[in-house]
C-alpha cells in the first residue's frame, strides 16, 4: 500500500515495499571498494577459553569482531566533525533526522588542464535549479561502471568536486550530499579540503546537521529524478559511520 510524504507544500506518494539500496556492502578481503590506503575490512572469530565464535568451526553461535575504517571502506556518512577538533562533533549527535527528499542527478566530470577529472558547478546547477527544493542531492558520475563496486582508489587521484559547487549547494540549502566517489575533495590537496570546508561552512558558521555520504553506487536502472532518501547509519560517536542510504521513488499525490 502506498504511503505519503509531505514536502515544501506538496504531498508525494511512495511504495515502502520498493526500496532502492544505493550502498556498497562491507565484506572482508581485497575485492571490496577501498580508498585512502585503508586496510581491508576484516572479520575475526572470537575465541574465549574453549568457546569458538563460529558455528562452522563447531561453536554454538557466530561471534565475530569487525575491523573497519569508515572513511576508507565502503559506503559511509560523515559530519563536520571530520574537519573539526571538537569531540562532540559526532555523526550520532549531528544527524537527528533520517528521511529527506532527494534529487538524483547523473553528471560527467570534465578533464582539467592538470589532468584531473572534476564535477563542475556549470554541469549541476541547471538541473538542480529546476528541481523543487530538495533537501539532499545524489550525484552519480558517468560513466557508471560496475567496477565502482570494487575499485581500489588509493593513489589514483579520483574524480572530485569543484569547490564552487559545494558553495552553491549551501546556497540552495542542500543539507545532505551523496556521491559515488571517495571524497568531495582531491585525494592529495595539502590538507586544504576546500569542498569539505565550503559544504559545512566550517569553521565560521558550521552546518552541524549537514552530512556527506561517499562511495555509494546507484545502478543504471535507477533513473534520475526525485526520491525519498532514508539515510541509515550506526550510532557511533565518531565523525563518520558506515551507512546504508535507501531510496524510494516519489510520485505526486494524488497522481495525475
Amino acid at each position: 500500500m502506498p504511503a505519503t510524504y509531505p514536502h515544501n507544500g506538496r504531498t508525494y506518494s511512495f511504495d515502502p515495499a520498493a526500496p532502492l539500496d544505493i550502498s556498497l556492502p562491507l565484506a572482508p578481503g581485497i575485492e571490496q571498494v577501498n580508498c585512502f590506503w585503508a586496510e581491508p575490512v576484516r572479520f575475526d572469530v572470537i575465541r574465549v577459553g574453549r568457546f569458538v565464535g563460529s558455528v562452522a568451526l563447531g561453536g554454538s553461535t557466530n561471534y565475530q569482531r569487525v575491523h573497519v575504517t569508515p572513511h576508507g571502506n565502503g559506503t559511509h556518512t560523515e559530519c563536520y566533525g571530520h574537519i573539526s577538533p571538537d569531540p562532540a562533533a559526532t555523526l550520532n549527535r549531528c544527524l537527528r533526522r533520517f528521511l529527506f527528499v532527494a534529487q538524483l542527478i547523473s553528471v560527467a566530470p570534465r578533464p582539467q588542464p592538470n589532468g584531473d577529472l572534476v564535477v563542475l558547478l556549470a554541469d549541476v546547477q541547471p538541473r538542480l535549479a529546476a528541481a523543487d527544493a530538495p533537501e539532499a542531492l545524489i550525484l552519480r558520475t558517468l560513466p557508471n561502471e560496475p567496477a565502482k563496486r570494487r575499485r581500489q582508489y588509493s593513489g589514483t587521484n579520483p574524480t572530485y568536486l569543484e569547490p564552487a559547487l559545494a558553495h552553491y549547494l549551501v546556497a540552495q540549502n542542500i543539507q545532505h550530499l551523496l556521491l559515488d566517489l571517495p571524497s568531495v575533495d582531491r585525494e592529495e590537496d595539502a590538507g586544504e579540503l576546500l569542498a569539505h570546508h565550503a559544504f559545512w561552512q566550517y569553521p565560521h558558521a558550521p552546518r552541524e546537521s549537514a552530512t556527506i555520504t561517499e562511495l555509494i553506487f546507484v545502478p543504471d536502472a535507477v533513473a534520475d529524478g526525485r526520491y525519498l532518501l532514508n539515510l541509515q547509519v550506526t550510532s557511533l560517536e565518531l565523525d563518520a559511520s558506515p551507512s546504508k542510504p535507501v531510496l524510494y521513488a516519489l510520485l505526486p499525490h494524488p497522481p495525475g
